[in-house]
């Protein structure tokens, strides 16, 4: 039998424990990482050096192999961290979060226009969301943050994919029921106590997950 590859073993990763963080918090095992599982024994450091490993680099490259695969989703969703969800859990938390309508009123300032923006095209990179709504420089910056952040957290975003926008790649955002319609789809079969044994499985009550879960949608 082959050996299966890291990106194989990744998705594995995510589907058995439902939510996974790319790179650990602060080392802490609270929040389960793909860090923490492809290298149990090795703590993260954000090492660039020429003679150092190439771990970081590894993951890094996973992460972005991973995003656009369809397989998993992709978010900045804990703490605003690059976030891994199966499709079975992602699934039960849009259905929750959509049944809940309290959790979209008051919506932050740029929310609306980035979500009119993105309806229009989906994915696109964070200069290109930023120079469509007219959210660039740094005066802007803030209120850029809270609504995809507000978005984020919501599910109604999800990352796929990046694009070169200069030094340093840029994520890529799009509308969840654009890229993720047959997900979105099939989660309008769920009930909401299929829904909750789902989010109890993998996001157990008293788990970091679960207490970030409480905190931002009461669920």
């Amino acid at each position: 039998m082959s050996q299966k590859s890291r990106f194989e073993r990744a998705i594995e990763f995510i589907d058995q424990q439902g939510i996974l963080l790319v790179f650990p918090v602060k080392n802490q095992k609270d929040a389960d990482s793909l860090w923490a599982r492809f290298h149990p024994r090795t703590p993260l450091r954000w090492e660039w050096t020429d003679d150092g490993d190439d771990k970081v680099f590894q993951m890094w490259h996973l992460m972005k192999e991973l995003s656009d695969c369809e397989q998993v989703v992709y978010s900045k969703w804990y703490q605003g961290r690059a976030t891994y969800f199966s499709r079975e859990l992602f699934q039960a938390l849009y259905f929750l979060t959509m049944q809940n309508s309290e959790l979209f009123e008051s919506p932050p300032d740029a929310y609306e226009d980035l979500m009119e923006v993105l309806t229009e095209s989906s994915p696109l990179s964070t200069k290109e969301l930023k120079k469509h709504t007219d959210l660039r420089g740094k005066d802007c910056a803030a209120i850029y943050n809270r609504g995809m952040k507000w978005a984020f957290t919501r599910f109604l975003i999800v990352g796929y994919g990046e694009e070169e926008d200069g030094s340093f790649p840029s994520l890529k955002v799009a509308k969840t029921d654009l890229i993720y319609e047959d997900l979105v789809s099939s989660s309008e079969k769920l009930n909401p106590q299929k829904a909750l044994e789902i989010v109890n499985k993998y996001m157990p009550q008293g788990s970091a997950f679960r207490k970030f879960l409480f905190r931002n949608l009461k669920i």
